[in-house]
């Protein structure tokens, strides 16, 4: 055994090594590139110095939360009574903000403020990345897309030879997005503006540019004005018809098929919608142009519903009304907190107790699941809450 656990800490320490080999070569590479685009080596060289792989990078690219989890987990504690509430409260905060937002883009001050709290929670997580380092990770060592990456790094370099941002401003997620509402640094090149007057487009530390950029991505998205995103829809039972935002009919098509809204009113609307319908046996979603634009931000649905649905809370309209396809409900973020501090009081060390569920948390949850005799999923559902509750 001390053998076989040698030998695996030699081939981790190899690996590691050729890692570090292939990093260092790559970033030589990234170098002559920058310098090829404009971009001063005095520039490049400060804005890397001391920068080392890291792997965290990779695991977080492969563990992308719009594409690994639930539909209703993910909705679950994106669009929670606590995030309608903040959102509410920004609105109001903010309201003069987003009034000239909403008259200089055309896009209504709900979606705004819902892209603001599902990209950053209204400006309270940021991401905990430095860019170059980030960046330069995933293009020298990244599984996939690494021409993408290598462009946002040098689009970051750019952005600070132009001055800007600082540096030390540029901090963002694994996949190089910063500042309230998360643009990528050719998304920031590309369509920041200044909101507040000063001359500057500072998405980090002026509200104000954060949502006017946020109103001129979803306008250049193709936002429609006074348009609707859609709306929840029955679907009928062993309905095998087409699926996709992309599958575009006109309303009376999909009436033909069955659908009707979550109420068993007619469909309404104009022009084609699509169908999007992530679970089936649960909610349907009939989704129309505006929906694009909110999934043009990140590129997957449940992201894009995030978005919209948290929009109509703030609305003041309902949230889904029908329930998903599991016995083992969503839970809020509150819920999460509580979940925690119950596995922190049986022992389990899961950090802070702040409703972001992790690896330790998981496991923590998988050790009580294998305790109590359930199936061991790692997920914080209404199944292990309800059984640490009772003790």
């Amino acid at each position: 055994m001390k053998l076989l656990l040698a030998a695996a800490c030699l081939l981790s320490i190899g690996t590691l090594s050729a890692a570090r080999a292939d990093f260092t070569s790559c970033v030589a590479g990234l170098r002559s590139q920058a310098i090829s685009e404009g971009i001063s080596a005095a520039v490049f060289d400060r804005a890397m110095a001391g920068v080392k792989p890291d792997m965290d990078v990779i695991k977080a690219m492969n563990n992308q939360p719009e594409f690994k989890i639930p539909i209703w987990d993910y909705l679950g504690a994106l669009v929670d009574e606590e995030r309608v509430a903040e959102g509410r409260a920004l609105l109001a905060r903010h309201a003069a903000t987003l009034a000239a937002a909403e008259s200089r883009f055309g896009v209504d001050r709900q979606t705004i403020v819902a892209v603001w709290g599902v990209e950053s929670n209204y400006g309270q997580v940021k991401g905990r990345w430095s860019l170059p380092q980030a960046l330069s990770t995933a293009a020298c060592l990244g599984p996939r897309r690494n021409a993408f990456f290598r462009g946002e790094l040098m689009a970051t370099l750019k952005i600070i030879e132009r001055g800007d941002l600082k540096q030390e401003q540029l901090m963002g997620s694994w996949a190089g997005a910063f500042g309230h509402t998360q643009f990528i640094p050719t998304t920031y090149l590309r369509l920041a503006v200044d909101g507040d007057g000063d001359g500057r487009r500072d998405l980090v530390a002026s509200i104000p540019d954060a949502l006017h950029s946020t109103a001129n991505f979803m306008d250049k998205a193709g936002w429609q004005t006074g348009g609707s995103w859609g709306y929840e829809v029955k679907v009928p039972s062993g309905y095998s018809g087409p699926v996709g935002r992309t599958s575009r009919a006109p309303v009376s098509a999909w009436a033909e098929r069955g659908l009707t809204r979550v109420d068993g009113t007619a469909l309404t609307g104009s022009g084609n919608a699509g169908l999007v319908y992530p679970a089936r046996g649960g909610p349907g979603f009939l989704v129309f142009k505006n929906y694009d634009a909110a999934f043009s931000y990140n590129g997957a649905d449940s992201y894009a519903l995030a978005i919209s649905l948290l929009a109509d809370r703030l609305r003041g309209r309902p949230g889904v009304q029908q329930a998903w396809p599991t016995d083992d409900p969503p839970t809020s973020r509150a819920e999460r907190r509580e979940l925690q501090r119950l596995l922190i009081a049986r022992g389990h060390d899961v950090g802070e107790p702040d409703g972001a569920v992790g690896a330790k948390t998981r496991a923590a949850i998988m050790a009580e699941e294998a305790r109590i005799g359930l199936p061991q999923t790692g997920r914080p559902g209404g199944k292990i809450l309800k059984a640490l509750r009772g003790g």
